[in-house]
């Protein structure tokens, strides 16, 4: 894995405004493919939406012993744009601004893209880990579809598409107002983009050596992508692995559809990301979300990247 720190391929980067006080985006080489992690922003959420089934006093000290809030905290955004084959290919496409949720720090991939030097036109595919409005919404902003291409391919795995027809809440731990918030944006999503749509049953290969896998569990159709070229590896793991997953691997959280089958999900990734060694990028870890997976007894390990410069 070659880190690079600045843009990929043909991106012009522009000069960020004044309101940009940290980066937002970061570029690295996975054999001969290139790789742009771009922040949507950051979330804010209730704790307790990290792990509803453990005791409130060993979460609580979890969040004090990694020096965060007790009762919320800034969740990152996080969205990646790969290019492979002449093939631009978006993973997962941030929040976009829905005007019911006051969530003015999120929603930052079309600006970010475009300072990047990435033209929306220019992207050929994209690839949903799944369709959760932090995921979806960066399609549903004003003005984005008429910029992307009429042959865009938009990759989801088809239990995704079925689950969400009648989305079934009665094992998550949301806040009030996101099932209904989630809800709407994905019935919008498909009223909108069920043309573009190319539903794949468990994996299909959507550029050269950008592959993406379904493993259920945190949503019936959530997938991760895996990228090869020579020997070297990234997973994108979407939302199987959340900054609390690493030591605590069986806690719940709170968006999660089937919590117990996303818990062996996430184990089973962990496990074979820390047998492999290779990079692991996800949705929700902090920016630039780069780094490995090390075994840690029972548990796991987060080990992030050093930023090369």
């Amino acid at each position: 894995m070659a880190i690079r720190g600045a843009e990929p391929g043909t991106a012009r980067p522009r000069r960020q405004g004044p309101d940009e006080l940290v980066p937002s985006r970061y570029a690295l080489r996975i054999g001969e493919i290139d790789v742009l992690v771009v922040s949507d922003g950051v979330l804010p959420l209730p704790t307790a939406m990290l792990a509803h089934n453990a005791d409130p006093a060993v979460r609580a000290a979890w969040l004090n012993d990694m020096f965060l809030p007790a009762d919320a905290f800034d969740w990152p955004l996080n969205v990646v744009v790969v290019r492979s084959g002449g093939q631009t290919v978006l993973l997962d496409a941030g929040l976009g601004l829905d005007p019911n949720l006051d969530l003015p720090r999120a929603g930052q991939v079309a600006k970010r893209l475009e300072a990047a030097g990435i033209d929306l036109a220019s992207v050929t595919d994209v690839v949903l880990t799944h369709m959760h409005m932090d995921h979806i919404g960066g399609l549903l902003v004003d003005g984005v579809k008429a910029r992307l291409r009429p042959d865009l391919r938009i990759h989801v795995a088809a239990a995704e598409v079925e689950f969400w027809e009648a989305p079934d809440f009665s094992h998550t731990s949301m806040p009030p107002g996101f099932p209904t918030a989630l809800r709407s944006s994905a019935t919008r999503f498909m009223h909108e983009y069920r043309g573009y749509l190319r539903p794949f049953e468990e994996e299909a290969e959507v550029a050269p050596g950008v592959v993406v896998h379904r493993t259920g569990g945190h949503t019936p159709g959530h997938s991760v992508v895996r990228l090869a070229s020579g020997n070297d590896r990234l997973t994108f793991a979407g939302d199987a692995v959340f900054p609390v997953g690493f030591e605590q691997p069986e806690w719940h959280n709170g968006f999660e559809h089937d919590p117990e089958e996303a818990a062996r999900v996430r184990i089973r990734l962990l496990r074979e990301l820390a047998t492999t060694g290779e990079t692991l990028v996800a949705t929700h870890l902090p920016f630039p979300s780069v780094g490995r997976v090390a075994r840690d007894g029972d548990a796991f390990r987060w080990v992030p990247a050093f930023w090369d410069y």
